[in-house]
């Protein structure tokens, strides 16, 4: 069902990148953010409203978009205080890849990057430390990526493996995270169940993403959600120990572990020596609901900062926004060059 959580944020001073001393509560209306498998009567009817709702094509404006943008303001706009906020710190890169490093697809096989978005970030690791941070498996987004000098966490950060090689920020060769394991039979059952129950509902497409199956609607005519919330609920009732959460226009089964992006990104700056820091800064760049475990954990931390990448305003822990992969490349590019000349390279 709908809920209703009110939290505490802190607005982020936007030319130094901390909180302020004012705190602003606000209700945060999280539309099925964390579904609950039950056998209440009216489950379906709310997914499928949280399904319209996480929809591009349907969703509603929280705010005027020039409103929002004053709380969320461009990162290309304001580079220059992003980087004032970061002067004498160690900037990590963490990086969603659907919708940031490559733009989103009807098909999730053919969501490819541009030969120059790979240059770019190849060229953005050779100067930070830099990490993707995927729902797909580790292997999938490894793949579309190709670059050996990057840290992966793929399957919402349930499956973390270090550089295999050319990185200048090795924490460690062997590091390897797979906080699941245990859930591997139950994921591959629930995969091929699904496989089976949705084969009737045209353009669904089930991935299995190891530690997490995601089920793919962008090609479902909406007149049949309805039919797919009900075939993953069949599945889903049986599975008490898997959640059901949902991204943009996918919906994905996880363990019920505490684990998500904010985790991953944790492990990472941990692995790399800056568990308790003071002068490290991560910057965190993604466009989806799973991301904002990870902008949340910054905005806790009180370190670093989160982008979302979004043409429509949305409710966020990030600071600052971005439209689209273009603008991320952009921004890439920028940190690059100014890394470079700071470097005398």
């Amino acid at each position: 069902m709908v809920r209703f959580i009110e939290e505490n944020t802190k607005h982020v001073d936007k030319e130094t990148g901390n909180k302020s001393n004012t705190d602003v509560t606000t209700a945060k209306k999280k539309v099925l953010q964390d579904l609950i498998i039950n056998n209440g009567g009216g489950l379906i009817n709310s997914w499928v409203d949280s399904m319209r709702a996480c929809s591009p094509t349907h969703l509603k404006s929280l705010m005027k978009q020039s409103s929002w943008l004053k709380e969320h303001p461009s990162a290309l706009e304001m580079f220059e205080e992003i980087l004032h906020a970061s002067e004498g710190k160690q900037i990590v890169m963490f990086l969603d890849y659907d919708g940031t490093l490559s733009p989103i697809v009807d098909d999730p096989d053919q969501a490819f990057m541009s030969k120059q978005m790979r240059r770019t970030v190849r060229n953005l690791a050779n100067c930070f430390p830099t990490a993707i941070v995927s729902g797909r498996c580790r292997e999938k987004v490894y793949n579309f990526v190709k670059l050996t000098e990057l840290y992966y966490a793929g399957s919402h950060g349930m499956d973390i493996k270090g550089p295999e090689q050319g990185s200048k920020y090795e924490a460690d060769k062997s590091l390897l995270c797979q906080p699941a394991t245990e859930f591997l039979p139950m994921i591959d059952e629930v995969y091929q169940r699904l496989m089976e129950k949705t084969k009737s509902t045209p353009g669904a497409n089930v991935e299995n993403n190891k530690f997490c199956v995601s089920v793919h609607f962008r090609r479902v005519d909406e007149k049949n959600w309805s039919d797919l919330a009900n075939q993953v609920r069949s599945v889903m009732k049986d599975y008490p120990k898997l959640r059901l959460t949902q991204g943009r226009k996918v919906l994905e089964i996880r363990p019920i572990i505490k684990w998500d992006k904010g985790n991953a990104l944790e492990f990472l700056l941990e692995s790399l020596g800056y568990a308790n820091c003071n002068n490290v800064f991560p910057l965190y760049i993604g466009d989806d609901r799973t991301d904002e475990d990870a902008f949340k954990i910054l905005r806790e931390r009180r370190q670093g900062l989160g982008i979302l990448v979004s043409k429509s305003p949305k409710e966020t822990n990030a600071s600052y926004s971005l439209q689209e992969p273009d603008e991320v490349m952009d921004f890439l590019q920028r940190l690059v060059k100014w890394k470079q000349l700071r470097s005398g390279a």
